[in-house]
């Protein structure tokens, strides 16, 4: 009997000490947490902000007008602006009345469920439906139908400029970077520069599109729409811009490791303006007036830079890399890339690798007198 006592003793003893600490310790921690709430809110609240600022972020990027189609300033674009607006309008309304029929439903569905047996038959209400059905098939059909005559027309109007060009100029695709060409007006020589365009304000020019390569997608959003570069099968659209300015674009189609540094520029300016720069672009490259300029010559030659690259006027003949002839001109390096700065066009010519990755230049061994020489006489080719 003692031993039972005993044994009992140790038992409410053992319970006491096992069982009841673990589920005060449940309790305190649950008034922990119900003290803890605020706090909880307020963290909650502070990492809900900073998702809604990297959202508005994000968001806001797309306001700006650098590379958007929603900022037309071509008669091409403003006539793909306006599909854009009106199938995104459609395609809201519709969403809208989607969702405000569903809400309806489920509101009045309830209400039914309530008032009668789910087994009872409203023949009234399934005409009603069979009607809505109808009437909604027949608009969606209506809806679609005027949709696809408003692209048509749209198409038909774009192809309409074509024809009317009175510039017409090439664009060869490469991995990673823009031929340009203009052809021979009158006695001026056929002009060749890279991933920079000129053309005048207000009038049509046809672009010729074409790759040696693989397929890219020529696309300047502000002025027209996009249109694929496949080899072999020769293409062509119509640029024009309501007024001067520089339009940036893009390829658009993924074609390799820098798909997303080929971009190109559009140098839209008056016909006076783009007259003298067509007319500068017809002469050979400048000749060296300094010492300086005259080592960077000789070493651009003696290298293996005259073997991919051109500059008119010079021994440099190379058809691989973009024409050099007046690249001090242009705004941007390596399809803009980098700005064209002395400090950027060292950078490029001492290590392209590490800037544009996979890019057909190779590094070229040069001393930094001569990379220096070479690029103040290639900051002379105006």
């Amino acid at each position: 009997m003692a031993r039972c006592t005993n044994l009992l003793t140790c038992l409410r003893k053992r319970s006491r000490s096992s069982f009841l600490p673990p589920f005060g310790h449940r309790i305190q921690s649950s008034f922990g947490k119900l003290a803890a709430t605020p706090s909880r809110n307020a963290a909650v609240l502070r990492q809900g902000l900073r998702w809604a600022a990297v959202a508005s972020t994000l968001s806001l990027t797309g306001c700006s007008d650098w590379q958007s189609a929603l900022h037309a300033h071509g008669a091409n674009a403003r006539r793909i602006l306006t599909l854009i607006w009106t199938f995104s309008a459609v395609a809201a309304t519709t969403w809208l009345l989607v969702m405000l029929v569903l809400a309806t439903a489920l509101f009045r569905g309830r209400l039914r469920e309530a008032s009668r047996s789910p087994l009872q038959i409203d023949s009234h209400q399934e005409r009603r439906l069979g009607i809505a059905v109808g009437s909604a098939t027949a608009l969606t059909v209506l809806v679609l139908t005027a949709l696809t005559i408003g692209s048509f027309f749209a198409g038909k109007s774009i192809a309409s400029l074509s024809g009317s060009e009175v510039i017409t100029i090439r664009v060869t695709g490469h991995q990673w970077w823009w031929e340009i060409r203009y052809p021979k007006i009158a006695s001026s020589q056929e002009v060749v520069t890279a991933n920079e365009i000129h053309i005048p304000v207000g009038e049509p020019v046809r672009v010729k599109l074409d790759s040696l390569d693989v397929i890219h997608s020529f696309w300047v959003p502000s002025l027209a729409g996009k249109r694929d570069l496949i080899p072999g099968r020769p293409s062509e659209l119509t640029l024009i811009a309501d007024k001067p300015g520089i339009y940036r674009g893009q390829c658009a189609e993924f074609c390799g490791y820098q798909h997303a540094h080929m971009a190109i520029t559009v140098v839209a300016e008056s016909r006076e303006a783009f007259d003298a720069w067509r007319f500068g672009q017809d002469a050979d490259a400048i000749a060296p007036a300094s010492d300086e300029e005259h080592r960077g010559q000789a070493a651009f030659l003696g290298t293996g830079c005259a073997l991919c690259h051109a500059i008119r006027g010079t021994p440099a003949g190379g058809t691989v890399g973009p024409d050099l002839t007046h690249i001090a001109n242009r705004r941007s390096l390596a399809a803009d890339t980098l700005a064209m700065t002395p400090g950027a066009l060292a950078a490029w010519i001492a290590d392209p690798q590490s800037i544009k990755p996979g890019a057909k230049m190779p590094s070229i061994a040069l001393s930094a007198d001569d990379l220096n020489a070479v690029v103040t006489y290639l900051g002379s080719l105006e």
